[in-house]
């Protein structure tokens, strides 16, 4: 289940281009990290365990897909540590100091001494495409993490012309207007968690409240201050609790009971039980996104300016 959503969107021609997806992205599986490699990212199963399992999974308009990453943990402090003492060791016994380009080379020795011998993490980031909506929905609340992600399938595909959101209201103040004035949109209601900044400056003042009865009268008190709100916990439609983000990202997405209650568990096998969640909390994100699109007025990008936009996560990561 995802418990994240960072969004881009692509235009009806990228969607057309999406067909050959799970050739693409079979000569791009995740492989093992060599002796020398600090990290290797490829493609993994959304659902089965076996290397050759297939790499996406269709399910009406929406094609899952899965992200894997091997990375050698190496802490900083653990090198830095042992360049001191390789340090120390040459100025002890040839009674020299050590200049920094000689340091840099002793640093490039000791890991290529040391990543053959670290510990391999395995991660992995789930995510889907909706050909009929133009969404990428990825599991995750970093961006540098998602537009890694789509450095993935654009190595893949060739191109993805997937771009940031461009909301044509401002989240922040239709947020604070929300939480001021209860003026909610019709489905929504209030959670128990906000973040307020002071917006003059980046140091500005924050507040953060968990577990909080937003109407009380000390959150109030910081929006009379001059305070916005920067993140806040909301319901949807008694099935979805989430806190949304002045940059629109969904964080700590959680989906209620009248919504788990319909996962009857009567699938036998993990692709049937894949796909009956799935399906079914897809369809609820999308009713979510359907909602935000209109509150904000986050267009589709057009075949033209998801053309011209195409290298801009990149600038943005």
């Amino acid at each position: 289940m995802f418990r994240n959503l960072l969004l881009f969107r692509f235009s009806p021609a990228v969607a057309a281009d999406l067909d050959r997806l799970p050739e693409a992205l079979d000569e791009h599986r995740l492989r093992p990290c060599g002796p020398l490699e600090a990290e290797t990212r490829g493609f993994v199963p959304p659902v089965g365990r076996n290397h050759d399992d297939p790499l996406t999974r269709r399910l009406q308009s929406r094609t899952f897909f899965t992200v894997g990453a091997e990375t050698k943990l190496l802490p900083s402090g653990v090198v830095n540590a042992e360049l001191q003492r390789k340090v120390q060791k040459i100025g002890e016994e040839e009674g020299r100091k050590v200049g920094g380009r000689e340091r840099k080379r002793l640093k490039e020795d000791l890991l290529n001494e040391l990543l053959p011998k670290a510990f391999v993490q395995q991660s992995r980031m789930d995510g889907y495409v909706d050909s009929a909506s133009g969404w990428v929905v990825l599991d995750t609340s970093s961006r540098k993490s998602a537009e890694n992600s789509l450095t993935q399938i654009r190595e893949a595909l060739g191109s993805f012309p997937a771009v940031p959101l461009a909301p044509e209201e401002g989240p922040r103040m239709l947020m604070t207007d929300w939480l001021s004035n209860r003026t909610l949109p019709a489905g929504f209601s209030l959670g128990d968690e906000v973040e307020l900044r002071d917006p003059a400056t980046a140091t500005g003042a924050i507040a953060k409240c968990r577990r909080q009865d937003l109407d009380a009268e000390e959150v109030a008190e910081h929006l009379r201050n001059g305070k916005q709100v920067f993140q806040l916990g909301l319901v949807f439609a008694d099935r979805l609790s989430f806190v949304l983000g002045e940059d629109l990202v969904v964080r700590k997405l959680k989906f209620l009971d009248v919504v788990l209650d319909a996962l009857d568990g009567g699938e036998t096998d993990a692709i049937g039980e894949f796909d009956a969640t799935n399906t079914l909390l897809a369809g609820e994100v999308d009713s979510l996104l359907s909602r935000l699109a209109t509150i904000f007025s986050i267009p589709r990008p057009s075949d033209g300016e998801a053309r011209e936009s195409q290298d801009e996560p990149r600038k943005a990561a």
